[in-house]
């Protein structure tokens, strides 16, 4: 069988000028970068707690719905009202000139000013000689001057001038009549319904109701995510607190995986411990055996020079246990911040650098004694090693301790300064044969500040050295 090979015929290419796309996309790009400025400044001035988001996502929609129907409604019922007070207010002055014209009247037409002021409620006066005023400024908005300068033209069929501007309780009707102007002037309130005390009244009140009912019920929602959350902090800075889900059932269940979570690691700290005290023994079993054979051997350089080997394998093996045991099981309690300062200082000076102590504030803090002292002491060590003055500062002023270390030694250049906290890494001034150290001083310490829920960091010192500065909250 053969194939035959036709040719389709081809529709021609729609071609649109480029230059409408392309005004088109810059059109989209400038609503966008609008769009993105407006939604920034909205999240800018929205609230950042959960309890208050939650309240304004509730009640704004509710209160923004119920004003469109009640002002719908309310308006339209005013409109109707309205119509039909200037429909009355228009039939009672068509009437008047109907009588005024039809029947005979003196100069002044008082009869008729006085049935229109006593059974009408209107003050009307017959002008000589003048014309009707030039139009005033109309509203923007009024529904009274629509509706009485409708009912005016519909019922009178005069020439008129109104004004519903001038004076707020009056309104001044003026109508042209054959020998001369007929004034009205009546009371606001006989030609327009206004109620807007009313919508306030129901807009306020029913606000105010469904924003109590919204924060009573948001604020036993919001109290377990929050009792969880502190939970979760103070588990985290190692402090113990009594916690209990409660709330909605989702709240609960995090509140569960939790405490479940919080077993589980306290499982895995407790069995770390468990080995890490099995292998230090063991450990320190053969360094105490290796140090009673070196004490029964003679005296000298190579016995000298394999001691102090052992010593420096003692030294970095608790180095490591420290990193490796960190401060589990160690509870946050109240602490002498001068008295452990001064301490540390103390040890400093024996080693034969002049040590300086400041502290501003409260001395109190909640901190892990043993895990804090281990923190202060590196950071000490490590501007003993590398200096000689050491400067110590402390200022505990609300919720946060802040301490800063100097020394004046050579210091650290600052693209490397984020190395000096990582595991086993000292840098090229400490690699030599008379430095020791494992270096995991920087480390531990940097641990154990964001165990605290802190940090460390290093910057230029005042003494020309490094700056080492702890935050944590206390």
């Amino acid at each position: 069988m053969r194939l035959i090979r036709t040719r389709t015929n081809r529709l021609p290419r729609l071609r649109l000028p480029a230059g409408r796309f392309g005004a088109a996309r810059r059109f989209f790009a400038l609503l966008g970068r609008i769009y993105g400025a407006v939604a920034r400044r909205v999240g800018a001035a929205m609230p950042k707690g959960l309890f208050a988001r939650a309240l304004i996502i509730i009640i704004a929609p509710i209160v923004l719905l119920q004003s469109f129907i009640a002002y719908t409604f309310m308006e339209r019922h005013w409109q109707t009202v309205t119509m039909r007070l200037s429909s009355a207010v228009t039939a009672d002055i068509a009437a008047l000139i109907d009588i005024y014209e039809t029947f005979p009247q003196d100069e002044e037409a008082s009869e008729l000013i006085r049935i229109a002021d006593q059974r009408l409620g209107l003050d009307v006066e017959i002008l000589r000689d003048t014309e009707l005023p030039p139009p005033g400024p109309k509203p923007f908005f009024s529904i009274l001057d629509q509706a009485l300068s409708s009912e005016i033209a519909r019922q009178v069929e005069r020439p008129f001038w109104i004004d519903t501007v001038g004076r707020s309780d009056l309104i001044e009707i003026r109508i042209r009549l054959d020998d001369g102007i007929m004034r009205v002037i009546t009371e606001r309130s006989q030609a327009y319904a206004s109620n807007s005390h009313i919508f306030l009244l129901w807009m306020g009140g029913t606000s105010l109701v469904l924003m109590g009912i919204a924060i009573i019920f948001l604020r036993n929602q919001i109290r377990p995510i929050l009792r969880l959350a502190e939970a979760a902090e103070s588990f985290g800075k190692g402090r113990e607190i009594e916690f209990r889900p409660r709330g909605a059932r989702e709240v609960r269940q995090a509140g569960h995986a939790f405490i479940e979570m919080k077993r589980r690691i306290e499982r895995a700290i407790d069995q770390r411990t468990a080995m890490l005290n099995g292998v230090s023994h063991d450990l320190r079993t053969i360094l105490t055996r290796f140090k009673l054979s070196l004490a029964l051997l003679e005296p000298s350089d190579e016995v000298r020079d394999i001691e102090r080997d052992v010593d420096e394998m003692s030294r970095m093996l608790e180095g490591y246990l420290a990193f490796a045991r960190g401060d589990s099981g160690e509870q946050a309690v109240p602490t002498d911040l001068r008295a452990m300062l001064s301490e540390i200082c103390s040890d400093a000076e024996r080693q034969g650098h002049p040590t300086r102590l400041r502290i501003e504030g409260d001395p109190q803090v909640v901190v892990r004694p043993d895990a804090f002292r281990r923190l202060v002491f590196n950071l000490v060590s490590n501007a003993a090693r590398h200096g000689d003055t050491i400067a110590i500062s402390a200022n505990h002023e609300s919720r946060w301790l802040v301490l800063h270390v100097d020394d004046d030694g050579p210091g650290i250049p600052p693209e490397r300064r984020d190395e000096v906290f990582k595991p086993f890494v000292r840098l090229d001034e400490a690699r030599n044969q008379d430095e020791s150290g494992s270096g995991l001083g920087l480390s531990i310490a940097r641990d154990i500040a964001r165990s605290h829920g802190g940090d460390i960091s290093l910057d230029d010192g005042p003494l020309g050295g490094l700056r080492a500065s702890l935050r944590i909250p206390a």
